[in-house]
């Protein structure tokens, strides 16, 4: 397969010779494309194979794929990363938050766009909402048919996330994700289908927006701390906190909670079945764990809902954290960042009611 172009649609870019992102007017905003492959990226052997790989394209090819983005803003592309989404690690995601903040620091820089594997977009976009130290937008696209794909949804995101990070209504609200015309709070949205490019959903609130063709229509605010609100800090961390997520179903056993506690697991969350229930005996051995210093978050492994403290079980009695409205991989994220501040049952609660 060679990489020589990107098709878009139905038509291979050409005619890019020259091409460059550059300001068409003194006042356009300066927007930094932070890179970390996945499907965005992706190539596949032709435009009607099924299979593709993730990561084979680079930002720049990204950014030269799109028409007009320099009519929004000031382009500059840097690649981070470049994996499919989900082979995503703390380790990237230390990376990424550090690069966010530093890149944001910089007077000349307006807001920020990274690029994603739609995978596990929704931990990473709610993870950089609780790390990120500026007021300046955050937007994170990506996409459900690779570059090469008939009909490629890739650079419409990019265009549309272009748009919702240069425009001066997008500052303080925290982290965004910018998919299929639709702009979504990091904490809120999720990924609801294994391929339709209207995956991407918040389900429990509703978007925070709309964007078509650069254009934008916001809707209501968040009302959870996040950014600059967000007591939690990259800066000095190198590694985060060991957090697994144990998915509930009829006989499950406590061998997987015990095995995930042995293997040195500081918190767990819980997909819980119906309101973050589970087994008498995984209940038994999460009490047990819990009263040792594990702390233990009751998510539910249902799409829509929220988990409600002491409804079912006695989360006072057993030292139990209840998710609220997050899922059980976004509990994992708020879980990891609390447990470097505390692993008190009682202020981390408090944490999962104000972010």
């Amino acid at each position: 397969m060679k990489r020589t172009s990107i098709i878009l649609g139905v038509a291979t870019l050409v005619a890019l010779g020259g091409f460059a992102i550059a300001a068409q007017g003194a006042d356009l905003p300066n927007i930094k494309v932070l890179a970390t492959g996945g499907t965005i990226a992706g190539a596949q052997a032709s435009a009607t194979d099924y299979g593709y790989k993730s990561g084979a394209y680079d930002v720049n090819s990204l950014i030269k794929a799109v028409p007009n983005l320099d009519k929004l803003a000031v382009i500059t592309g840097e690649q981070v990363a470049n994996i499919g989404s989900q082979d995503m690690s703390d380790e990237i995601w230390l990376k990424l938050a550090k690069r966010v903040n530093a890149v944001l620091a910089e007077p000349g820089t307006s807001g920020a766009l990274i690029t994603h594997g739609t995978d596990t977009l929704e931990e990473t976009s709610y993870f950089l909402s609780l790390v990120t130290k500026s007021d300046k937008p955050v937007v994170m696209v990506g996409s459900m048919r690779p570059a090469t794909a008939i009909s490629a949804d890739g650079p419409g995101n990019i265009y549309n996330g272009v748009a919702v990070a240069a425009d001066g209504r997008a500052k303080g609200k925290g982290t965004l994700v910018v998919l299929n015309d639709t702009i979504h709070y990091a904490r809120n949205v999720m990924k609801t289908d294994t391929t339709s490019v209207q995956t991407f959903q918040s389900l429990n609130r509703g978007p925070a927006g709309v964007v078509h063709t650069g254009k934008i229509e916001w809707f209501e605010p968040m009302d959870k701390k996040q950014g600059k609100a967000s007591e939690f800090s990259v800066d000095t961390l190198d590694k985060l906190p060991r957090v697994d997520i144990i998915y509930a179903h009829a006989n499950m056993s406590a061998d997987l909670i015990d095995a995930a506690i042995k293997n040195g697991a500081k918190g767990l969350v819980i997909a819980g079945v119906g309101d973050g229930n589970m087994t008498t005996p995984a209940l038994d051995a999460l009490t047990k764990a819990a009263k040792s210093g594990i702390v233990v978050v009751r998510s539910t492994r249902l799409a829509e809902g929220i988990v409600l403290r002491n409804n079912e079980v006695n989360d006072d009695e057993k030292g139990f954290v209840a998710s609220g409205e997050l899922n059980p991989a976004k509990s994992r994220v708020l879980l990891q960042l609390a447990l470097t501040k505390t692993n008190d049952p009682v202020r981390i609660q408090k944490m999962f009611y104000e972010y």
